[in-house]
């Protein structure tokens, strides 16, 4: 499609010529000017309106391009989401991932309950044995008060040698 600048333009370029020509064979130096002057003004629309077709081809040829890659992009697209073969393979994909995850969750939850069963085991056995422990030491202190006192000396004697030093 010509831009219609470009057709003005190459009239008025045409006609300008033509003006001066006359001018310059009659003589009148008023029509050769002004013909001149018609004739770069038919140019330079001549030329904008090249300038316009160019870029409005320009722009449809890369239109096109687009959308003959938008078309191809589709169509590999959805002959590949619309393949039953896919789609299959796609909703076992995320049942697999879905069984797999609720079983990382059974098992973390089991091993979770183990280890609590197994702390709150040993924290029995410790506190039974504190209490087993504490009740023979109060009978050995209540058999032998002068020792237990003795003992206790050289504990805190010995504490204190580790804290402070021998200064």
């Amino acid at each position: 499609m010509v831009d219609t600048d470009g057709v003005t333009g190459a009239a008025k370029e045409f006609g300008g010529k033509v003006q001066g020509a006359v001018g310059d064979l009659t003589g009148s130096k008023r029509d050769s000017v002004e013909g001149r002057a018609r004739e770069a003004q038919g140019s330079a629309e001549n030329l904008y309106g090249q300038a316009k077709d160019t870029v409005r081809d320009a722009a449809e040829h890369v239109a096109d391009a687009a959308r003959d890659i938008g078309g191809r992009v589709r169509d590999a697209v959805g002959s590949l989401v619309g393949s039953d073969d896919v789609e299959d393979r796609a909703r076992r994909a995320q049942g697999a991932a879905e069984d797999g995850y609720e079983r990382g969750e059974r098992y973390v939850r089991s091993a979770g309950g183990n280890a609590y069963d197994r702390a709150e085991d040993a924290y029995e056995t410790g506190a039974r044995s504190l209490r087993q422990g504490g009740r023979e030491a109060a009978g050995r202190i209540a058999e032998h008060p002068m020792a237990a006192l003795l003992v206790a000396g050289l504990l805190g004697y010995g504490l204190g040698l580790l804290i402070h030093g021998r200064d």
